[in-house]
């Protein structure tokens, strides 16, 4: 039997440790998220589902615990291979989409996979089919400014998806979206995961979105229980 995806095990976050104004955060949370499971996070505000998405991504460090990547244990690992694995293996979207500015769509979704050594043609081709996935072929050549939020959007989860990551993590991906379009994009983005088969964990407000997944999980005091 394969890996988990991803497991976190006793994860701790405690900020200025030992002083005054200490903050535990997370407080030994355990998670396990197969391939092709997708995982809603619900929690309110400052509970601290961005800090666990971070460490979840390895862009940031957990005070305790483990953290491990398709069966890799990644504590005390190095900068250089954090990273890679990171570049490799994980796909991040956002609230706000993040796109860069001055490049089209299409060259959006291709900078990651240039960044890792795909050739250029390669990368336009993936590129497409992804923006194809989610209709917004058409808007390949238009920069973020001329689209809508949806679009962009769509275009951030395509640039996340570009390298093939095992994992996706999205942090209140439709929270800046009127509801209609929020239902569109989470649309897409369900469909390109579940074509994909990655696994997923997907903090949102919007319970009803997050009913549409495999299964939830909520924050509670630090730790996570099944919501």
């Amino acid at each position: 039997m394969s890996d988990p995806v991803l497991r976190l095990t006793g994860i701790e976050k405690v900020y200025n440790k030992d002083k005054p104004n200490e903050v535990s955060v997370l407080r030994g949370a355990d998670l396990t998220i197969e391939a092709g499971e997708i995982v809603g996070l619900v929690a309110p505000s400052g509970a601290g589902k961005s800090t666990l998405l971070h460490i979840a991504g390895l862009l940031d460090m957990a005070s305790a615990g483990t953290v491990e990547i398709g069966g890799q244990d990644m504590t005390g690992r190095s900068d250089r291979k954090r990273t890679r694995v990171r570049r490799e293996d994980v796909g991040f979207v956002y609230q706000f989409h993040h796109l860069l500015p001055e490049f089209t769509a299409l060259e959006n979704v291709m900078l990651p996979q240039l960044a890792n050594g795909v050739a250029r043609g390669a990368a336009n081709t993936r590129a497409m089919e992804l923006l194809g996935h989610v209709g917004v072929s058409e808007r390949c050549e238009h920069r973020p400014a001329d689209m809508s939020g949806g679009e962009q959007q769509r275009v951030a989860f395509c640039r996340a998806l570009a390298n093939g990551p095992r994992l996706l993590l999205a942090d209140e991906p439709t929270g800046n979206l009127d509801p209609g379009t929020a239902d569109q994009v989470f649309s897409a983005l369900m469909s390109l995961a579940r074509e994909t088969g990655l696994a997923a964990l997907i903090a949102t407000h919007n319970l009803e979105l997050a009913a549409r997944m495999d299964r939830r999980v909520r924050l509670e005091e630090g730790v996570l229980v099944p919501a």
